[in-house]
């Protein structure tokens, strides 16, 4: 033995009733307070926003094949490009990760029926709904061209279209955040099974845990620096515009102080699904559980104390400069002990490229480039050469995009089998998640190279030595939706005609895999009882001896 032994009230499989036909009327889904269904509620609305945002930003790429105005007007370009930042950052990358796989899989992982309070899980979807919709609404029948980050004084006095309504909508979601961010941190105090204590939690589980803490402290300062431009956009309260004697760089000091820390709401979970993968597909018990751990937990904290780096061309001093340089690089330690425990996992494993294996290695590749480039943008006179260019675009989207959604879609094809009860085509699979890989660093490396020789970001007409870059880049974001499409049409496919699933397809350990796939409403019949830590795998160096290795995925080979 290991490291984890599960003891089980056994469990009928095949289930006949599970959380996806107990009940089938749409009324039911609605009102549904079963955290595994509000997990795919989230799934669907967030699928939804994603293709909008992607739609937006397709015709900005279209735009940018040739350095002058030929598709749009300056105006609709910039609506464009603020419609792709608001609805993708608020509505997708916040909550991807945490609302989906962390609503589904946390209290299976716990071995709790439920989350602390599903009533407010619930709400939290449609207060989630609300807002999105609310922002859609104005994005489209109006739009605003502030850019995500609603800088003002811009939107507070200069730009046009529905800025107060659209930082509306953003502001009755960031209640969702806290709603959810409340229910995993009581969900993981309070339900975990007998047995689990800290240190034989699973590392998704703390993953979702250091994210609570972030939303928790995070969201309600982005919340009131919204509801200040809200009331001096519409009321005239003078706060940020200077005409005015307000202070726009208090603006930016509470807006990054929220949106730094957000960085880590998007990445965390990421780094927590591919933990989970890289230790099934390796065969091998996660290396260095403990410092894992301890590193996702650092990341949180220092998260909120590098937000001025955001701020060296701001006009504020020199020594807040020096401090918050100082910090942007001590945030790069943890980060890098991920990536050389991920890289550990891996070194002698038994591994298996099946399609979650190839997307938690693109995952690590897009992330470690993304991150080794955000070291420039730490270093003062580097960032002050770099700002606002297209370096930081590539930079952002690297960790941010690449990152974020090949960890989440590597977590939709892990745990598909479980969400769904059925497999999916593996050949299919492997091609998405290539062709992703292809397509991102198609589109956004050269974005580094043209952004490092001066070209500004979010600029319509451009310089016709940029011309060869941006068509690349658009030809690889060509690439890119092709390879997000794949998987819309073959999941789709496999609820229907997928081979159907085992409880436990890939060998994997966890709590989750100990019961039915799909699961019942209850998750268990009976409590679990965990008696040792997380990742009962043998690893290659005992496999060969006198305990009988772990079942190898479906379909891989030794």
């Amino acid at each position: 033995m290991t490291d984890t032994t599960l003891e089980f009230a056994p469990a009928a499989e095949p289930l006949e009733k599970n959380y996806l036909n107990e009940e089938t009327t749409l009324w039911s889904w609605l009102t549904t307070t079963d955290h595994k269904r509000i997990g795919i509620l989230y799934t669907l609305s967030i699928t939804f926003f994603f293709f909008i945002g992607g739609l937006a930003i397709g015709v900005v790429r279209l735009e940018l094949m040739t350095p002058h105005a030929d598709i749009v007007s300056a105006e609709a370009y910039n609506r464009l490009f603020s419609l792709h930042g608001i609805i993708m950052v608020w509505f997708f990358l916040v909550p991807s990760i945490p609302t989906t796989l962390g609503n589904f899989l946390v209290p299976m992982m716990i071995g709790a029926h439920d989350v602390a309070f599903p009533r407010l899980n619930l709400l939290s979807w449609y207060l989630f709904m609300l807002g999105a919709l609310f922002t859609l609404y104005v994005l489209i029948a109006g739009g605003v061209d502030t850019g995500w980050t609603f800088y003002t004084p811009l939107s507070t006095s200069y730009a046009t279209g529905h800025v107060a309504a659209a930082a509306a909508g953003v502001f009755v979601a960031g209640f969702s955040t806290i709603a959810t961010g409340v229910n995993f941190v009581a969900t993981i105090h309070m339900l975990r099974a007998p047995g689990m204590t800290w240190f034989r939690l699973p590392l998704f589980v703390w993953s979702m845990y250091a994210v609570s803490l972030v939303m928790l402290l995070a969201t309600p300062v982005l919340a009131m620096t919204l509801l200040l431009i809200f009331a001096e956009r519409v009321f005239g309260m003078p706060v940020f515009d200077p005409a005015q004697g307000g202070d726009p760089l208090l603006f930016q000091h509470l807006f990054w102080f929220y949106s730094h820390p957000a960085v880590y709401i998007m990445i965390l979970p990421a780094m927590g699904v591919v933990s989970e993968i890289f230790t099934c597909f390796a065969r091998r018990r996660i290396f260095g559980y403990t410092f894992m751990v301890y590193a996702l937990l650092a990341i949180a904290v220092v998260g909120f104390m590098v937000w001025g780096h955001h701020m060296f061309v701001a006009g504020q001093s020199a020594l807040a400069d020096l401090v918050f340089s100082f910090l942007s690089f001590i945030v790069a330690v943890p980060s890098a002990i991920k990536v050389f425990n991920w890289t550990a996992t891996l070194y002698r494993g038994q591994i298996s490229f099946e399609a979650p294996m190839l997307y938690a290695m693109g995952f690590l590749a897009l992330f470690t480039l993304g991150g080794l480039t955000g070291l420039h943008l730490a270093s003062v006179p580097l960032d002050i050469h770099l700002h606002d260019t297209y370096f930081v675009i590539a930079h952002f989207h690297f960790i941010m995009v690449g990152g974020t959604v090949s960890a989440f879609l590597g977590g939709i094809h892990y745990w598909w089998p479980k969400f769904t009860g059925r497999m999916y085509p593996e050949s299919w699979a492997r091609f998405a998640a290539i062709t992703m890989s292809i397509g991102f660093i198609t589109t956004f490396l050269p974005q580094y190279v043209m952004g490092y020789a001066g070209m500004p970001r979010r600029y319509q007409i451009y310089l016709p030595q940029f011309q060869i870059y941006h068509v690349i880049s658009s030809v690889g974001a060509m690439i890119l939706a092709v390879a997000y499409i794949m998987p819309l049409l073959y999941l789709g496919w496999s609820l229907l005609y997928g081979r159907r699933a085992g409880s436990n397809p890939w060998g994997a350990t966890g709590l989750e895999w100990q019961t039915s796939s799909p699961p019942p409403k209850e998750n268990f019949h009976g409590t679990p009882r965990v008696v040792e830590g997380p990742y009962v795998y043998h690893d290659a160096e005992t496999a060969s001896g006198s305990e009988q290795a772990a079942p190898r995925p479906q379909g891989a080979h030794r």
